[in-house]
């Protein structure tokens, strides 16, 4: 698999991962456009409020309503307001029963706990999953980039790239077609820094990161 079709199929494990997420909570349900007042009074009095909905509406690409859609489903199934890696974890492991998720839902539940305080908050959820849903492709590169920054210090090593597939072999099992080598995850990030790697120094920076992918893809934001 080419540097694209491994950038792409990445991409498309976390968002459709992460969407798979939002259906088991309940929370990725039809996004009512109708005006409420109920929902309204409703956000106005839930002790555990997040942010102003004309502040998150800013930060994200979603409408007022879409927004308080989107928290009637977040706060019935967190009442807590908060979603902690347990349960996340837990969650992905039911999708994929043949392998195993711990490792690759803990790098995903970082890359959503924007303030590393070890939960998911409602305003850290509806941000990254407007980026991952109506995100310009440079947007969804950059947060591809934190994803794989596992220690969050601007560049990417071969040993943070190489933890992050052998997450998803991980998960994906030992039941794939076809059979996958042992090898084949350090084959993919050697492939990787062969590309992105443009000065040679053993990392990847966010720029190298963004001009390689959008580059060789052929991809314009």
């Amino acid at each position: 698999m080419g540097i694209q079709g491994m950038e792409l199929c990445a991409m498309a494990v976390v968002v459709l991962l992460f969407i798979a997420v939002l259906k088991q909570f309940g929370i990725l349900e039809p996004m009512s456009m109708e005006d409420s007042s109920d929902s309204e009074l409703e956000l106005s009095t839930v002790r555990h409020q997040p942010e102003g909905l004309d502040q998150l509406q800013a930060q994200t690409k979603f409408t007022k309503k879409e927004l308080q859609s989107l928290y009637r489903g977040f706060k019935n199934e967190c009442p807590t307001g908060l979603v902690d890696e347990d349960t996340f974890k837990l969650i992905y492991s039911q999708f994929f029963p043949q392998g195993d998720a711990t490792t690759y839902a803990h790098f995903l539940f970082n890359a959503f706990d924007a303030d590393g305080n070890g939960a998911i908050r409602f305003e850290d959820f509806v941000v990254g999953l407007s980026i991952l849903l109506r995100g310009t492709v440079h947007e969804k590169l950059k947060w591809a980039f934190n994803l794989y920054d596992i220690n969050k210090d601007g560049y990417i090593t071969k040993e943070e790239m190489l933890a992050i597939m052998k997450s998803i072999y991980d998960m994906m099992g030992r039941h794939t077609y076809p059979i996958l080598r042992e090898d084949a995850p350090l084959e993919h990030v050697e492939r990787f820094f062969q590309k992105m790697d443009r000065n040679k120094d053993g990392v990847v920076t966010i720029d190298e990161f963004l001009e390689t992918c959008q580059k060789v893809g052929g991809i314009r934001s």
